[in-house]
């Protein structure tokens, strides 16, 4: 088994083992602002790009923008190669991840020409056996599906003690729709983005198998 006893380990990536410098999400949000005629502050321009439960279409549809033009202006404006610039991966991953001894692999909603740079960059790539990329096609978290094509891709099945760790309930939804353990990882203030998200409100109570404030608590377990 790999530590803390699961025998394979995925994860997702922004936002659990990479982050955006702010500086940049507010610069694309300031794009996307202008092109879709509304203002983002800084505060909900986090609140957007983190995906903090259901507070991302709630806010958009108080400024009147579906979900479906909001992502299509975003992949407008989205570069990879300034993306890539502002992506850092936390010291707590470039612990843990090297250290895991099973297969490993990465779920996550960003676009396989983003992700693929990023971790060229960050030169991660090889830390991992799979990389699945959510799209219509393999479906987008909570759905299991792209969880169980990772697992596919590794060769292991639902006998085998699996663990799906991420910063967002969708997160935790595919991991426990796939019969995963699910460990939420609590990178940012949540309240501060948005306060109805409280201790005691949505992600304390998502059902997530554990919460930790580090990756380094997995490493220990």
């Amino acid at each position: 088994m790999t530590r803390a006893g699961y025998d394979f380990w995925l994860l997702d990536l922004d936002g659990t083992l990479v982050d955006i410098e702010q500086p940049y999400i507010y610069e694309v949000f300031d794009t996307i602002g202008t092109r879709l005629d509304v203002t983002f502050t800084d505060r909900e321009s986090e609140l957007v790009w983190y995906g903090i439960g259901e507070a991302r279409n709630d806010l958009l549809a108080e400024k009147g923008v579906s979900p479906e033009r909001f992502w299509n202006v975003f992949h407008e404006v989205e570069d990879p190669d300034r993306r890539t610039e502002a992506t850092y991966l936390y010291d707590d991953a470039s612990t843990l991840v090297p250290s895991l001894s099973g297969p490993v692999g990465i779920v996550t909603h960003c676009q396989s020409h983003l992700t693929e740079p990023v971790l060229s960059a960050l030169d991660i790539g090889d830390w991992f056996d799979t990389v699945v990329c959510c799209t219509d096609e393999t479906g987008w978290k909570p759905d299991p599906q792209p969880v169980r094509k990772a697992m596919d891709d590794l060769g292991v099945g639902a006998g085998q003690d699996g663990v799906l760790v991420g910063d967002d309930p969708q997160d935790i939804g595919a991991a426990r729709n796939a019969g995963l353990e699910a460990v939420h990882v609590r990178r940012r203030a949540y309240d501060r983005l948005a306060p109805s998200l409280r201790d005691g409100g949505e992600f304390s109570s998502m059902g997530a198998d554990r919460r930790v404030a580090s990756l380094a608590e997995l490493a220990s377990a």
